[in-house]
Formats: structure tokens, sequence, C-alpha cells
């Protein structure tokens, strides 16, 4: 739930800019629910990679975008595969995700998702484009979907696929705060992923595509720092029906509803399992679970919900504990059900609070002790 987005990154010569023939891509309504089940059961059927190892990493979230800053930011985050890369002697398993305006996929000469994921190559990672088009905060559109702008959005998605064939491509960040504010627009967005799923599963078969909700809203959980009450009849599970996808993904910041880690509930992530296998199609109950935005802040800023580095590093313990079950998979019989974990900040960032101390680095570079649990987990 980060309330910055990355902007484009200036990487001038670092790479060989080719050009690029704008193409269009007719419309197709939306898959009905008969479509969306097939499918999400397409894509869960898939065969796994032979190592399922648990697949870790971080947003793109530097000290700066300058120089060493920026260049040093990857070499750090070699350290999240580093225990993968010991117990298997493969190369280090490590996912950094880009988030920013949908309009930056059309960007192919110094975008951010270009960027991101030309640099995955010099710098050994899986890398993750999320293009998001409304503000999180406010659930407003960046810009109105009127059919151009649907076809526009189309076109950069496609675009982007048909270039790099990507492994992940996400579309939409805590996509159920849109439900909450402006449900007609929920709605146009639907019918437009839907349409794009196929699209981009025709010229990149292989790319995994999903869009991302809020786990504690998708709870019923809006007392806390949401500043409204909990109520779990309020969850929000039926919604991930409404989408195809290859993957239920979350941002989960507990530490707005709950002062201390050990008052989080045993299971709090393990019932995300029982709550598809009650609330959705059948077809949903393998698909791996992912988060992509994990946080806990860990300074005394928010008076009655202060926090510190040791009461943070106590958080990311519990939070590998909860997960266990997730981690045995639905089924309890495949070595996992998780595709991946980010965590929200490498460094401290200059945003508002409760936000600006869920680095696990500061902003001097001074490791706080979750980035140890972190790296060697």
């Amino acid at each position: 739930m980060k309330k910055i987005y990355l902007i484009a990154i200036l990487i001038i010569g670092l790479f060989l800019i080719s050009g690029c023939t704008q193409k269009t891509y007719s419309d197709n309504d939306a898959g009905n629910e008969n479509s969306i089940k097939a499918a999400t059961e397409k894509a869960t059927t898939e065969e796994k990679s032979e190592a399922n190892l648990l697949l870790k990493g971080i947003t793109l979230s530097p000290k700066s975008f300058q120089g060493s800053d920026f260049t040093g930011f990857f070499e750090k985050a070699k350290e999240i595969g580093n225990n993968n890369e010991k117990e298997t002697g493969k190369d280090n398993e490590v996912i950094i995700s880009w988030s920013g305006d949908w309009n930056e996929l059309s960007n192919l000469n110094n975008g951010g998702p270009k960027v991101i994921t030309e640099l995955a190559k010099t710098y050994d990672y899986t890398p993750l484009v999320i293009a998001q088009f409304f503000t999180q905060s406010s659930g407003k559109l960046l810009r109105p979907l009127d059919e151009t702008q649907k076809q526009a959005y189309k076109n950069n998605a496609l675009e982007f696929a048909e270039k790099y064939k990507p492994a992940y491509l996400t579309f939409g960040i805590e996509i159920n705060t849109l439900y909450e504010k402006y449900p007609n627009d929920f709605e146009a967005f639907i019918k437009l992923y839907n349409d794009i799923y196929d699209a981009v599963k025709a010229t990149s078969p292989n790319t995994k595509i999903f869009t991302i909700f809020q786990l504690e809203k998708m709870k019923g959980l809006n007392g806390g720092l949401f500043g409204g009450e909990n109520d779990e009849e309020k969850a929000q599970w039926f919604l991930i029906g409404k989408f195809k996808t290859d993957i239920i993904a979350f941002t989960t910041y507990p530490g707005l509803i709950y002062k201390n880690p050990s008052e989080i509930p045993d299971d709090y992530y393990s019932s995300i399992e029982t709550n598809v296998e009650t609330n959705l199609l059948e077809s949903y109950k393998q698909t791996p679970i992912a988060f992509t935005e994990i946080g806990w802040h860990s300074d005394a800023s928010i008076t009655g919900w202060e926090s510190s580095e040791e009461e943070q590093a106590e958080f990311v313990e519990r939070f590998f504990e909860l997960t266990k079950e997730l981690s045995k998979g639905a089924d309890k019989q495949t070595e996992t059900n998780i595709e991946f974990l980010i965590w929200s900040f490498m460094y401290d960032q200059n945003t508002i609070p409760p936000f600006n101390s869920m680095g696990l680095i500061d902003k001097e570079g001074n490791s706080k002790a979750g980035w140890r649990i972190w790296t060697e987990k």
C-alpha cells in the first residue's frame, strides 16, 4: 500500500534502443464465469518447477535513483537469495518489483518497466512489473476508462508482453480499494482486465498474469489505522472470482490493524486458502498465492501504534511462522503454494507514516534486525 509510485528511471546509454512499431488490437468482450473458470484451471495445472524454492524479494526502493545508490540497490538485493543459493547450489532466487503508471509500459526507450526488465540480466533477478491505473488512497482513476484509454492500456500491455515475454505481468494494485470507492470503475476494469488476460496469453502464454488485492480489507478489517471498524461480514473474497488469474496476490500490512505482532491470529494467513475454498470456484483452489507488499513499521511516530526495529523483526519472524501452512500447498502435498514473497521497502523512504519506517535498512544504510531474518529465511 505504498503511497508513492516509483517513477520511470532514466539511465542513458545502458541499453541499445530499438524502434517499436505501434500496433492496434481489437477489443473483445470479457469472459463470463465459464471462461474465467477455464482460464484459471489451465493456469493452475501448468507443470511446476522441480525446485519449488521460496522466491523472495523486495520492491524497487533504493536510497536514491542516482549513481551508486541505484546500482548498489541491486547488489544488495542479491543477499535475499543467498540462502537458496547455499542450499541448492543454484543462482540467486530473487524477485524485484516495479510499480507505477500503466502508461509507462509504452515507454520502451527508458521507462521504468523497460529498465527493471532489462537490468534483470545484469543483476540476476526476476522482474515483476505492476501497472497501476488509479490512486490507491482515493480510488480515483489516473485517466477515465473510456474506450480510447482502454484500447491504449491494452496496446501498452500487449506491446510490452510481445517484446519481453515476462515471467509475470500485473495490472492493478489493491483493486478492492477501487471496488469500495468507485464500483462502476471497478466493473469496467474487470472487463478490461479479462480481455487483456486473454490477449497477453495469446502472445506470451508462459507469462503469469494477475491483479492485486489488499488482504486486510479483503478480510473485512477496516479498523485500526484504517479508521473504520473490523467487520468480517464485509469480507471481499468473492471479488477474486471475477478475474481470470494465474496467481492470487495480496498486499499485507497487519500493523495497521494490530499493535503487536503477537496479536496477529495464528490462522491469519493460512485462512486465505480456507476462504478461497469456501467462496470461490473449484478451479481457484490450487492457484498459487503471492504477497507483493509485506510491511511493518519500525518507529514510534504514531501515538498508540509505537513500534521499533525489534518489533519489526518480530513481525518478519512471525510472518514466516504464520505462512508455514501456505508453504505446504493448498492440497498439503505439494512443496509450496506460495509463488513469491516481496517486502515493501529495502531502504526507508520519504513517504507518510507509518510507511516511512517500513524499510529493512535505514536511510543511512544501516541494516535493521529484520533484514537479517528476511535474507536468511
